[in-house]
């Protein structure tokens, strides 16, 4: 027997726990939209929208209630985290002093690594919590999902009948999930994607062109395979929605912040603005040290990781960066290697 839930609570009101939230109303049950701010739950809660508009968007029906209070939270059976990966410790910690019911099972939907642990986002749920952690990931954007418009995701759990029953709860017939247990793969492309984002929105930003910014797609996808495989995971995770499908969306989508910001950096605009402009946490940015600093620990070549790196925290110019990784020595073309 499949299990079920009771009560749903999202963690992070920003534009993709909004959509989630939406999304879980959709089968029923309560839902809860925890936010950290309360002028922000009470926006949300009055208008019944993301503080993030989109025209067309379906508002929360009443089974969502909106709220910055961690009582709220307690006997929750099914948490789904959306939070930036920054802050993802101290959620964390506030989850296992909430009170989750005692076959809770909780959803990292938060893409990222952390700085100088190098752990996933699923790792430190875990790491704080005494129940099953897994991740969602995939190419959605959230201002698709509460349109309504056909997507697909990812969920992941070491163990197969919690990846299906959570599954079963959140597939719609507008947003239709598959299952893995490869967590760290999932998780590895849903984060090191935020990185080759910026690299595309460099690329877009100094006009470099159709062909410059499918190379980069390519090659980011070897990059992220050969990471995800240095820590266990499976070539053909990447291969699906949480690697390749992320990885495009990103790269391409107008929807991108990390696409945007690239854009930005393109043009001269500082980090700390282009974050200000942009109004929201731009992931590829703190992921872009995270994932350098876990590529040095594995061993892993990295070669646009470290251009990036050296772009947003060494002051190498962006068309230099390009230059040195266009001249390198010559190779086959080799995922693993």
């Amino acid at each position: 027997m499949i299990q079920t839930f009771k009560k749903t609570a999202v963690i992070g009101g920003g534009a993709w726990g909004t959509a989630l939230a939406l999304t879980a109303s959709n089968n029923g049950g309560d839902v809860v939209l925890w936010t950290y701010r309360e002028e922000e739950a009470s926006i949300i809660r009055n208008t019944r929208m993301s503080l993030c508009k989109v025209e067309g968007a379906r508002p929360l029906p009443e089974n969502v209630l909106v709220t910055s209070n961690w009582a709220d939270v307690a006997g929750a059976d099914l948490v789904i985290v959306v939070v930036p990966s920054v802050v993802m410790r101290g959620v964390a910690q506030s989850l296992a002093a909430a009170g989750l019911a005692e076959n809770a099972v909780v959803v990292s939907c938060s893409k990222g690594i952390e700085k100088d642990t190098n752990m996933l986002m699923s790792e430190i749920l875990a790491s704080e919590l005494s129940c099953p952690v897994g991740a969602l990931s995939g190419p959605n954007h959230a201002e698709d999902i509460v349109l309504g418009l056909p997507s697909l995701t990812l969920v992941g759990f070491a163990d197969p009948d919690i990846a299906t029953a959570v599954q079963h709860r959140l597939s719609t017939p507008f947003l239709r999930i598959y299952t893995t247990t490869d967590v760290v793969s999932m998780q590895i492309g849903g984060a090191v994607k935020n990185v080759f984002a910026l690299a595309s929105g460099i690329c877009a930003g100094l006009g470099l062109g159709d062909n410059a910014r499918a190379a980069l797609a390519t090659r980011a996808l070897a990059e992220m395979t050969r990471m995800g495989m240095a820590l266990g995971g499976k070539m053909e995770t990447f291969m699906g929605l949480s690697g390749m499908g992320d990885l495009v969306v990103t790269c391409y989508s107008e929807h991108s912040r990390n696409l945007t910001a690239g854009r930005m950096i393109a043009a001269g605009v500082p980090m700390e603005e282009c974050q200000q402009r942009i109004g929201q946490v731009v992931e590829g940015i703190p992921n872009t040290i995270s994932t350098y600093q876990l590529a040095r620990k594995l061993g892993v070549r990295t070669p646009l990781t470290d251009a990036m790196y050296e772009i947003l925290y060494a002051g190498k110019p962006a068309r230099q960066a390009l230059e040195e990784l266009m001249t390198r020595d010559l190779r086959a073309e080799n995922v693993k290697d």
